[in-house]
């Protein structure tokens, strides 16, 4: 019998070590969990915007005439933006780039539009090169909201369209949801921001996390206007799938143009993204 006892005894031991072991690892686990999504919270900003800045006083130099311009949105908030001007244009073109550099690198793109006879404006987000103010995702599109009335009181709205580069395809969708811009051209969109940070942290709450959702699925079923979207079929940071989808939702508008073998960053190098951007642009 006291054998018996011993050999309980130490089986209990044994399972109740191994009950609070488990529930160590379990613990770990949860506070890990918690501390990454708490990294993630706090940080995000780091990860989705890569921004250059630039001193107020540096001065652009393009062998094309340009302007550069300031839109004072509210005390402590100045946007700051390059006009490439042309004489007697067919219209203006205002394009929203990516998440990386400034204007200073983006403004090469602007000959795409330029040599078409289109003046162009390319604008910089708070943070971004000169433009100050501090990030919000209702604030950046109030921003884009006020250079784009600034703009439409020189060309009328039938004469701007709006262009947008991956993470400034969501602001381009917004505009033309809420305004009547001739087209809006999408340039490897996705459907919202959530799903694209969702790709890569599966395991989080993205959709509770993040402060940038950017529903372009949401906007774009309000646009009024034509909407072209080109989209490499190779494109592997925001798959074509996301374009597909947000042609599905407004059919009759949006004409999908899809740019075989691109991926995200090299569509300008593929002569048939340039044939359509002359075609759109030159269209009647």
């Amino acid at each position: 019998m006291p054998g018996l006892l011993r050999n309980n005894f130490l089986l209990f031991s044994f399972s109740y070590s191994i009950f609070i072991a488990l529930n160590a690892t379990w613990l770990y686990i949860i506070i890990g969990y918690i501390a990454i999504a708490v990294f993630v919270y706090l940080a995000q900003e780091y990860f989705i915007f890569k921004p250059e800045k630039l001193h107020k006083d540096f001065q652009y130099k393009y062998d094309w005439p340009f302007e550069e311009l300031f839109f004072d949105v509210e005390p402590g908030v100045r946007i700051n933006g390059l006009h490439f001007t042309c004489t007697n244009p067919h219209g203006l073109v205002l394009y929203f780039h990516g998440n990386t550099r400034s204007i200073k690198g983006w403004a090469k793109y602007a000959y795409d539009f330029y040599r078409y006879h289109y003046d162009v404006v390319l604008v910089d987000y708070r943070g971004f090169g000169k433009s100050t103010g501090k990030r919000s995702e209702q604030d950046m599109l109030n921003d884009m909201q006020y250079v784009y009335k600034t703009l439409a009181q020189k060309f009328t709205e039938q004469h701007l369209i709006v262009y947008g580069r991956s993470l400034g395809s969501g602001f381009a969708a917004k505009l033309a949801s809420d305004n009547n811009p001739r087209y809006l051209i999408l340039d490897a969109p996705y459907q919202s921001f959530t799903k694209v940070i969702e790709r890569f942290l599966p395991i989080l709450p993205v959709r509770f996390l993040l402060r940038y959702h950017l529903r372009t699925d949401r906007w774009i079923k309000k646009v009024k206007c034509h909407t072209y979207i080109l989209h490499g079929t190779n494109d592997r940071l925001i798959p074509i799938r996301n374009s597909e989808k947000l042609q599905q939702l407004n059919p009759t508008k949006i004409t999908l143009i899809r740019i075989e073998g691109g991926r995200h960053n090299n569509l300008p190098s593929f002569n048939v993204y340039h044939n359509f951007i002359r075609d759109i642009l030159l269209a009647t």
